[in-house]
């Protein structure tokens, strides 16, 4: 699926909308502009890179744990460990638990609580283990 120039990419998984940031700028404005309390937040833990959001409009309590792994592999696939030899830690959480208090640059944010996954970084569309 296109982004359509809206400073992020949009990806399909098993029906959820997946959005992810192409910058800092617009990491934030997916973040606190696009995003819903209730969608899931998802960035790797310490490097740079995108903000990942899957869109939850049935708000439920959990999403599948399928389309919470491959939305952390993009995350850590549109990041700074893109190279990494092994797995990735990515932070989870709902859009209403992160937020950007004064002074802080573009693109970073806080989280209030969060869950961890390792996956290794994967591309959209990507089938094959990573190299």
């Amino acid at each position: 699926m296109a982004s359509k120039g809206r400073g992020f990419r949009a990806e399909t998984i098993e029906g959820f909308e997946v959005l992810v940031g192409k910058g800092d700028a617009e990491n934030d404005r997916l973040t606190f502009r696009v995003a819903e309390p209730h969608d899931l937040w998802l960035h790797v833990a310490g490097p740079p890179g995108s903000h990942v959001v899957v869109r939850n409009p049935g708000r439920l309590p959990e999403l599948p744990r399928t389309v919470v792994q491959r939305a952390a592999e993009l995350a850590a696939w549109h990041s700074k460990a893109r190279g990494a030899r092994g797995k990735v830690e990515v932070h989870v959480c709902r859009v209403s638990d992160v937020s950007k208090p004064p002074g802080f640059a573009p693109g970073e944010v806080r989280l209030r609580r969060w869950d961890a996954i390792k996956v290794y970084p994967r591309a959209a569309g990507a089938g094959d283990e990573p190299a």
